[in-house]
């Protein structure tokens, strides 16, 4: 069973604070089942967005959530720019934003292969 998109933006929240970093929700989705992508912000003003994983990263009785690198230490008129279509193509997409510089403990991001 998957849990609420919700409920893992929170707990990432908490433990982006327990870690040291700032965490905020730049756009609320669907509560229950909305995509969630991250926005990581570095201090030379670059950003690197995740995405949710395509389904093929999946097992079948995996429940959690799992994330890919759609752009790496962009500039963040790029990051706006495809967010932007995302946002056109899903309204109800949740935008967590990120301050910190390692995010490896806080969620799965899965290699392209």
């Amino acid at each position: 069973m998957r849990l609420k998109s919700e409920i893992v933006v929170s707990a990432m929240i908490r433990r982006v604070f327990g870690l040291g970093g700032f965490a905020a929700v730049e756009k609320k989705g669907a509560e229950a089942a909305g995509a969630i992508f991250i926005r990581q912000r570095f201090r030379d003003g670059l950003e690197t967005l995740y995405a949710p994983a395509p389904q093929n990263f999946f097992g079948e009785d995996d429940g959690g959530r799992k994330f890919e690198v759609r752009a790496q230490r962009a500039e963040p008129e790029a990051i706006r720019e495809m967010l932007s279509r995302e946002m056109r193509f899903d309204p109800d997409l949740w935008l967590l934003e990120l301050e910190i510089d390692d995010v490896a403990d806080l969620f799965e991001v899965v290699k392209p292969g």
